[in-house]
């Protein structure tokens, strides 16, 4: 009795064994197959847009070295795994900083550097949402068609700027603009305070 108590004990333990394994091989399969239909996914939206720059415009960029170098990385696609992109995300985020960071000086403007601002956080939330353990495609692919506006805005700004430079100025033009600059105005002091020595 005691052997058939004990034969059956491990029948049944080896059965809930198997049943157990054979469970968890399931969810292993279907967490493959999520996995490769978000690779997927990420895979064909991982399409960034390149600028197109007018040739004095290129002038404008041809000596800032973080700004070729961002868009070297950027038009460099990650084919093999998540872990590629994932990778290639964190590139490009310390990429969009730095070029924020050594804006040069003709495009250090207000204009400019709150989109170089956006676009660097843009790649941020990207970096963000492509390191999480169960990745949201569809806030990938948002943020990457935001980032492509982004840089569509970018291109648009840098050619609006060299349409403005080419404006000749009218006579008297620069005198005005200078009067108008509120820093190098000249403090007022009323007439009725006497200044002591």
């Amino acid at each position: 009795m005691l052997r058939l108590g004990v034969l059956l004990f491990l029948l049944t333990l080896f059965v809930s064994c198997k049943d157990d394994n054979e469970q968890r091989l399931i969810a292993q399969e279907k967490e493959i197959q999520k996995k490769e239909a978000v690779f997927n996914k990420i895979n064909n939206s991982w399409r960034f847009r390149t600028l197109s720059l007018q040739p004095k415009t290129q002038l404008l960029v041809a000596d800032w070295p973080e700004w070729r170098l961002f868009f070297t990385e950027l038009n460099q696609k990650p084919t093999s795994s998540i872990g590629a992109f994932q990778k290639k995300s964190k590139e490009l985020t310390q990429k969009a900083e730095a070029m924020v960071e050594t804006i040069p000086e003709p495009l250090f403007k207000p204009e400019f550097k709150s989109r170089f601002l956006v676009l660097s956080t843009q790649f941020r939330s990207l970096e963000l949402y492509m390191n999480l353990d169960d990745i949201p495609e569809e806030k990938v692919i948002y943020f990457i068609n935001e980032i492509n506006r982004q840089l569509a805005s970018i291109e648009l700004q840098l050619e609006e700027l060299i349409r403005r430079s080419e404006v000749p100025k009218e006579q008297g033009e620069a005198d005005m603009i200078r009067m108008l600059d509120t820093s190098r105005a000249v403090k007022n002091i009323p007439k009725n305070l006497e200044i002591v020595e």
